[in-house]
């Protein structure tokens, strides 16, 4: 738990995050700290923070040890104890530009992947696409953000966050084409993509806190050139970039669309064994 009067949020450190957080690190009732999707994850799971702005397949998975790919267990209901914030959220609905599978070959001839380990809710996203979108069963290998290394070895590669917005700049080989998994989710379901949500156990957070991050959103999200600026410091063309990537592929409300989305993904998650159960969402 928090010490008295605080609350440990832990965030994506990307720059798709920065809206979520707007204003909460001058805040005295929180705390903030920024990490990879799949630390958030494992901090939350280890009670190290009592917020995580967590990779949405972590709601329905266990402790860190259990790892990204581990067996469904018969019973086992881990994410009891979870909470999600309602409003909040990182979505996209068609193209969201920062998670991409990078391809050397046709995906239906692509016999190996190499993921991206700082993700969790991208790799599921690979391995339902595969199975229901692709039809494809290659194997699987998890790397370290490096394009150039992970296509040595894998017919494509899975980059996410900032590294795929960079890429972009014309810094991914050549002959190399990109699918955009947003895009390719809601083709294939006319549904958007819900990437990371705010969630912790139930009981640490007031209405006035969820309240608080609501409002951080609210205005987070009126500020994308700020934020992008902020963020890339002196590089202009990199900062246009994440302005137009917040305001144009990012979408931040969580509503019946995306929740409905949300709960098909599980649903196909459950069926290809990569969570126990489909789950139930709960809100504060």
């Amino acid at each position: 738990m928090s010490a008295p009067g605080r609350v440990r949020l832990g965030a994506v450190g990307y720059l798709n995050a920065r809206p979520l957080v707007f204003g909460l690190d001058s805040s005295p009732r929180f705390t903030l700290r920024f990490d990879v999707p799949s630390r958030c994850a494992e901090l939350l799971h280890q009670g190290a923070i009592d917020v995580g702005l967590i990779p949405s397949i972590e709601y329905l998975r266990g402790p860190a040890e259990a790892g990204p790919y581990r067996e469904a267990e018969p019973g086992r209901d881990d994410h009891a104890g979870y909470r999600i914030v309602p409003g909040p959220a990182i979505a996209s609905h068609g193209p969201v530009a920062s998670v991409a599978l990078y391809l050397t070959r046709p995906i239906a001839d692509v016999r190996s992947i190499a993921l991206d380990t700082s993700s969790r809710t991208s790799v599921a996203l690979v391995r339902v696409l595969c199975a229901r979108v692709f039809k494809i069963q290659p194997s699987i290998e998890m790397r370290g953000p490096d394009l150039a290394l992970m296509l040595e070895d894998c017919d494509a590669a899975l980059i996410i966050g900032d590294n795929a917005l960079t890429l972009d700049d014309g810094h991914a080989p050549s002959q190399v084409d990109k699918l955009d998994l947003g895009q390719i989710w809601t083709d294939a379901t006319g549904l958007p993509f819900v990437y990371a949500f705010w969630a912790g156990r139930a009981g640490v957070l007031t209405p006035d806190d969820v309240r608080a991050l609501q409002e951080a959103r609210d205005a987070g999200v009126q500020h994308p050139e700020e934020l992008a600026r902020e963020y890339f410091g002196g590089a202009p063309g990199r900062q246009a970039v994440g302005a137009r990537y917040l305001r144009d592929n990012i979408k931040y409300h969580f509503g019946s669309a995306e929740r409905a989305g949300l709960e098909l993904f599980y649903r196909y998650a459950a069926e290809i064994g990569l969570v126990d159960t489909a789950g139930e969402l709960r809100f504060y």
